[in-house]
């Protein structure tokens, strides 16, 4: 196993030669390591079939299967599928997902550490998926936002983006909106947190999943302080072009591994969509998301 830094990179690292059915022990804890430390790790010139790609995650961790059957691959129900390629005339997946900053799992009790994704039908243009470390951006803050942030939790919800599902048509729009908040209330977490494996501190918010932010005591502080959070970090430039953008490329046959505690991306998508399929496996690893945490 062969780790690089990406040349002309401020996030990630290029991986040659990881077989994960003959890597040792010791190569997973250093490819996890170098993921929490680079962030993002693209392995290069993987292989894989669907259980393949689910037996790799579980040498990261535990994988979670996600709570939304639509997104479940048909034959390995942990794999997630993003796809607007039909296959047999039928669906398979979800097209256009992630066109919206977040972190995985952001608005669930136990978001997990280790996101992996495997493209498998690459688009001609404009591939690519963009990120924002946010222990990086947490630095950058001024010290007075940093000193408004100070104490405060956020609260976090699937309720902007929830995508309809096939049983939903027809149904009364409040009955939707019911449900998603009986099933995936909203959850509380510190708007700044100890990242556990690094030390860092990082920013916990995300344009997509973060619906408030509160005081020490619980009290609803002002959206304009979620915005300007969103404005510092980049998350409302639509160019793309802020400094803390970091757009992740691949090719055919790479496998991306990231650190879901501290990255939001958001896919790269079209106005003129190209076909496009991915696989995703998401893992819990030692830790909690923080040390200390509870489930809301």
């Amino acid at each position: 196993m062969q780790i690089k830094d990406q040349p002309g990179a401020a996030l990630g690292v290029t991986v040659e030669d990881f077989d994960h059915t003959t890597a040792s022990e010791a190569d997973i804890q250093a490819l996890k390591r170098t993921v929490y430390t680079k962030k993002i790790a693209v392995l290069k010139g993987q292989d894989l079939t669907p259980a393949r790609f689910l037996a790799l995650g579980r040498r990261l961790g535990r994988p979670e299967t996600y709570y939304e059957p639509m997104y479940r691959h048909p034959d390995v129900p942990e794999v997630f599928v993003s796809s607007n390629v039909p296959e047999d005339g039928r669906q398979i997946g979800v097209p256009k997902t992630g066109k919206f900053w977040h972190a995985d799992y952001q608005f669930m009790p136990d978001p997990f550490g280790l996101t992996l994704i495997y493209p498998q039908v690459i688009p001609e243009k404009n591939r690519g998926t963009y990120f924002i470390d946010m222990g990086r951006a947490y630095e950058r803050l001024s010290e007075e936002l940093r000193a408004a942030v100070h104490g405060t939790r956020c609260r976090h919800s699937v309720r902007k983006y929830f995508k309809i599902r096939p049983q939903d048509v027809y149904r009364p729009l409040s009955e939707i909106i019911e449900e998603v908040e009986t099933r995936t209330p909203p959850v509380v977490r510190p708007t700044a947190f100890t990242h556990p494996m690094t030390g860092e501190t990082v920013l916990y918010v995300s344009e997509g999943f973060t619906v408030g932010i509160e005081g020490q005591d619980g009290e609803p502080l002002e959206d304009k302080l979620l915005d300007r959070l969103f404005e510092a970090t980049g998350q409302l430039d639509d160019t793309f072009a802020h400094e803390g953008i970091h757009l992740q490329s691949f090719e055919q046959g790479d496998l991306l591994v990231w650190d879901n505690r501290s990255l939001v991306h958001r896919a790269r998508h079209t106005t003129t969509p190209e076909p496009t399929v991915s696989y995703r496996v998401t893992v819990h690893d030692e830790r909690a998301l923080y040390d200390g945490m509870r489930a809301a």
